[in-house]
């Protein structure tokens, strides 16, 4: 088989080209925002909204909904009992999380146990990224247009407010405001990425993808750059490998951000690690 053939024969299904765009989607919107994520260390917050939006999807299963609609509710629910927790109590921010979206998550699972003929558990929780309908592409991807419209508006602001809240607040910003704003966008992100993993992986969208990109520059301009860009591609590569050998599409979309992820720790120049030996061991030859 020529690579022309290995790269052409899945787009001949309709199906294998719905969930490479939408995938391609939501890795770039997942990616964009990862950058913000990483820098101000909610890697638990991406977790948690992931998770809390579970009971949202089963009920939106139940009454015949969009599953974007009931995620989208439950996502911002969980956003808002996270700040209600943190800001009316002594209980501290890991906590709220942790409370919350096992919490949401437990009752996702419940609901599941008591409606076994109306709701998929495998499509919840792993993903169903072949099956998306075109209705469902819409979907994602005007959602996805909303997030990435909010991050690129308020870009500056969230820069600063990452970097330095309360120089953002001395110049007239609301730090306030754009954790909350943050946090929304997150809602709405883990909605698109829901299709593409399920509940469960979503947060490795959210994260590695950031991460990797902050191994290989310290200018946050050009992370927002690298990680849509090394996410896009893996998630094709994860799709395309997924067709061939028959395997789970969104895991093996994760598997691929993973081994990028890792190949860039061990051979990033600066920030990678047998960078670093090299490095260590010219200045002990050098002294």
């Amino acid at each position: 088989m020529s690579i022309i053939d290995f790269l052409l024969e899945p787009l001949q299904y309709e199906f294998m080209v719905r969930a490479i765009v939408t995938t391609v989607i939501a890795a770039i919107v997942c990616a964009v925002l990862s950058c913000w994520l990483v820098l101000i260390g909610w890697s638990l917050m991406g977790d948690a909204v992931s998770h809390a939006v579970l009971p949202g999807v089963v009920l939106a299963y139940v009454v015949g909904a969009p599953f974007a609609l009931g995620a989208l509710v439950f996502g911002f629910l969980a956003v808002a009992l996270i700040g209600l927790i943190r800001g009316t109590t002594r209980v501290k921010e890991d906590a709220a999380i942790g409370i919350v979206f096992t919490t949401l998550f437990a009752l996702g699972l419940v609901l599941i146990s008591v409606t076994p003929s109306q709701t998929d558990l495998n499509h919840i929780i792993f993903g169903n990224i072949l099956g998306v309908s075109t209705i469902e592409l819409i979907q994602i991807a005007v959602l996805a247009a909303v997030s990435f419209a909010v991050l690129f508006v308020k870009r500056r602001d969230l820069t600063l407010y990452a970097f330095d809240p309360i120089h953002a607040f001395a110049i007239g910003l609301s730090p306030r405001f754009l954790g909350a704003l943050l946090l929304g966008v997150l809602a709405l992100t883990a909605v698109v990425a829901l299709q593409v993993v399920g509940v469960i992986l979503v947060v490795a969208m959210l994260i590695i993808p950031g991460a990797t990109a902050y191994l290989l520059t310290d200018r946050f301009g050009r992370m927002l750059v690298i990680a849509p860009a090394l996410s896009a591609a893996a998630s094709v590569v994860g799709i395309y490998i997924s067709y061939w050998i028959d395997a789970a599409s969104g895991g093996l979309v994760v598997v691929v951000q993973g081994a990028v992820f890792a190949l860039v720790y061990l051979f990033s120049p600066r920030q990678g690690l047998l960078g670093r030996m090299l490095a260590r061991r010219r200045t002990r030859v050098a002294a």
